[in-house]
């Protein structure tokens, strides 16, 4: 018997060679998910629970810290839902996503410090400490993302999918 071999198409290796959601990426994700949702929660019920009107500076940062929360958990919720090769998009979103963070984060707690006079220097260099390992982790996945997608080209012959 001379039975030929199925042959895999391009992308249906690349889809073989990664699955859709591998067991780190869901744990990962479900993790994304419920600690954005516990976050939005506890954060709700803070600013919720306060006494009086707060300032609008307090309003504001109890909105981007939700925000943020929020966007985490729509990020573990996408990631849930992906069922598609995503070439480390996952990670660049992440990265995008601890960068606003830790970069908004920073700029509230100097502001605070700079009005309270005291702690800035210790705000800005912790801070920036969480601004440049997210840079970092940004560009990493910046790389990551473009090696697989030259693979990807590689793999298809040029051809977009």
């Amino acid at each position: 018997m001379n039975e030929e071999e199925p042959r895999l198409s391009a992308a249906e290796l690349i889809e073989r060679l990664e699955p859709s959601l591998a067991p780190r990426r869901r744990v990962r994700a479900v993790a994304a998910l419920l600690a954005g949702l516990a976050g939005t929660v506890f954060l709700a019920a803070l600013w919720g629970s306060e006494p009086g009107p707060l300032p609008g500076r307090t309003n504001l940062a109890f909105a981007l810290f939700t925000a943020f929360c929020l966007a985490w958990a729509g990020y573990g919720g996408w990631l849930l839902g992906r069922r598609v090769p995503l070439f480390a998009t996952d990670r660049v979103i992440a990265a995008w996503i601890a960068l606003a963070a830790s970069v908004t984060t920073t700029a509230i707690v100097a502001v605070v410090a700079a009005q309270r006079g005291s702690g800035l220097g210790v705000a800005l260099s912790t801070g920036g400490l969480f601004v440049a390992v997210s840079a970092a982790l940004a560009v990493r996945a910046h790389a990551r993302r473009a090696a697989l997608l030259r693979r990807k080209r590689e793999l298809t012959g040029g051809a977009e999918s």
